[in-house]
């Protein structure tokens, strides 16, 4: 209770409106976490975010003069306790000091923070900050979306986050119509699709207050454009000229019909946000634009070549923004964001490539890094990062060279732990050999090591175990590293004398192998190729392709090497004694890059 007054007395007294909103979305998080069960918690973040909402609208209309009443919510809803009740009206009063744009945003950030983790996860449910919606928007307006006179669709519209400011743009581009003409036509030019009832009705309070003057003016109710349903299973939605949005992510699994539905984008398993791009192919015009914000896992992950794929077939990548300092941008979302607008035509034009760094609620800075083109076929997509990486990468995309032209194929570690744990053992005995983790691939090299928590050095190999033994000298990379660590590329070579004392060793799957079949010849050594991986420049490339924290097999396979002759020439310098500064000036050459 002495906390609770703490908190209370927080939101009193300062003065910040934003640090105002963020004591209340503390406490709402602690008020849901208390709840004993996910079904309770549930019930309980949409109580007080109705509360919150039923305020938010109350304040707009007093200040707008009009007892408009709230659009009624078909959910029955508990009882919220008074103190939290109390917490969520001032929260609403406090969102209606904002733009009334940032409102979705606002408030579906308190909805999805007290939903529970895994729940929150499975539906993806992450609300897109303003400064990214806007921008967003302007994409939208480059590719060529008409705002006086496009219809548009957001088909996971969650908490109005896109609808409301999109209508606000077409109000705005209304030029002299009068408010019940624009009100007619926002009803027949907008439309929603959520799966999430209690976020449907969000969205269309939301969306009407964005346009309550005009409502006030024309003595009208803005039509209720957002249907209840799961839009990936829908028919007959209609083709719009922009299909918007920030559409949910996860790996999820798919009936038959569904994949079947599906199939022309899939490829083994398939993610949330994977079927919405599919779906918005579908739903957008010819000629129309899509505008997304998703993950950037599709740009190089070898589970959406054929998404690719269907995306340089059937569209034209128009622009890209990758989204910076992201732990400040979602919460409690890791990882790595973009918008991106596709127009559905097929032309050969460069994308244009942008940072976009958000600046606070309200403002971003965007960063033009450069232009380049796409490739097809379903192969990653090779984009830069910074403004210095368009040229360097120009150089690279003609780098033909790939490691299955030198001999060595890829793998994930033989070993997924849990499936084997009767089979672990913290010494050496007879039939065990060593279990090689992450942790023995070490800047410094390969160190055996199992020092993390749950993991122990040895394997008791059984009978008709082979396929876990691994014999010959390997580079061992490992399989997850995020674009802040200093590389995101470490490999080191497991020695041929470590395998040869031990009778070889066994790999976990968090590792992967890059060797050479026992009746093939690499034209180089596995030594070299390590030596290779570490240095900065095929580092610098790697993060041109990955989208993800995974350094995955396919696109450890899909990077552009130096030639076998350079390779050939490398292994010599190498092999007379030269240190690292000079072999990372070696490889840089051969990538262009002079010093």
């Amino acid at each position: 209770m002495r906390q609770q007054k703490k908190i209370d007395s927080w939101v009193d007294d300062a003065s910040d409106p934003l640090t105002r909103y963020h004591a209340c979305k503390a406490m709402a998080r602690g008020y849901a976490e208390a709840r004993k069960t996910d079904r309770v918690r549930v019930q309980q973040a949409r109580a007080f975010c109705a509360h919150a909402i039923e305020s938010f609208w109350k304040t707009l209309c007093e200040r707008q003069g009009t007892s408009i009443k709230i659009k009624p919510l078909s959910l029955s809803m508990p009882v919220v306790a008074l103190d939290a009740r109390r917490v969520a009206e001032d929260a609403g009063r406090l969102v209606a000091s904002f733009p009334v744009e940032d409102a979705g945003y606002l408030i579906g950030s308190i909805y999805t923070v007290m939903l529970p983790a895994s729940l929150r996860s499975s539906l993806g449910a992450y609300y897109t900050p303003p400064p990214l919606v806007s921008r967003l928007l302007d994409l939208a307006a480059s590719a060529g979306f008409d705002f006086a006179n496009g219809s548009a669709i957001d088909p996971a519209c969650g908490g109005g986050a896109f609808l409301a400011p999109l209508a606000m743009r077409m109000v705005r581009h209304a030029g002299s119509s009068s408010p019940e003409l624009t009100l007619r036509r926002l009803s027949k030019r907008l439309k929603g699709i959520e799966l999430d009832p209690f976020a449907a009705w969000m969205s269309s309070v939301l969306l009407e207050a964005a346009v309550l003057p005009l409502c006030v003016a024309s003595k009208r109710r803005m039509a209720d454009v957002v249907t209840v349903a799961d839009a990936l299973g829908q028919r007959e939605i209609g083709q719009f000229d922009l299909v918007i949005g920030n559409p949910p992510y996860g790996r999820v699994t798919l009936d038959q019909q569904r994949r079947a539905d599906y199939a022309r984008s899939l490829y083994g398993h398939a993610n949330l946000y994977g079927l919405f791009t599919d779906l918005a192919l579908h739903l957008a015009k010819p000629g129309g634009v899509v505008a997304y914000l998703t993950p950037t896992s599709f740009l190089g992950g070898q589970y959406f070549k054929a998404l690719r794929e269907l995306l340089t077939d059937q569209a034209t990548p128009v622009a890209f923004d990758f989204v910076s300092d992201r732990e400040g941008v979602f919460d409690d979302v890791l990882q790595e964001t973009l918008l991106t607008t596709f127009t559905k035509d097929r032309r050969k034009a460069p994308s244009s490539i942008s940072v976009i760094v958000p600046k606070g609620l309200n403002a971003a800075r965007v960063e033009q890094i450069g232009h380049m083109s796409v490739a097809a076929a379903g192969r990653p997509w090779l984009l830069p990062r910074k403004p210095s990486d368009a040229a360097f990468l120009d150089a690279v995309s003609k780098m033909p060279t790939r490691l299955s032209d030198l001999g060595f194929v890829v793998s994930t570690g033989q070993l997924v732990w849990n499936r084997h744990r009767d089979q672990l053992r913290t010494s050496s005995e007879r039939g065990a050999l060593p279990l090689i983790w992450a942790e023995s691939v070490t800047q410094s090299g390969f160190s055996f090591a199992a020092n993390k928590r749950s993991h122990v050095p040895f394997l008791a190999v059984r009978e008709g175990q082979p396929h876990l033994v691994t014999k010959r000298a390997s580079v061992l990379v490992q399989r997850t590293t995020s674009k802040e660590q200093t590389r995101r590329l470490l490999a080191a070579v497991i020695p041929q004398a470590f395998l040869d004392k031990h009778g070889g060793a066994v790999v976990e799957n968090h590792l992967n192998l890059v060797y050479v079949p026992e009746s093939c010849k690499g034209m180089v050594s596995a030594s070299t190729i390590a030596e290779l991986l570490n240095t900065e420049a095929v580092d610098r490339v790697f993060r041109c392709i990955s989208g993800s924290v995974a350094v995955s097999a396919y696109e450890l396979q899909a990077l552009p090497l130096p030639t076998a002759v350079q390779l050939a020439e490398l292994e010599r310098f190498i092999s007379f004694g030269a240190g690292k500064p000079a072999i990372e000036k070696k490889v840089a050459s051969f990538y262009g890059v002079l010093s």
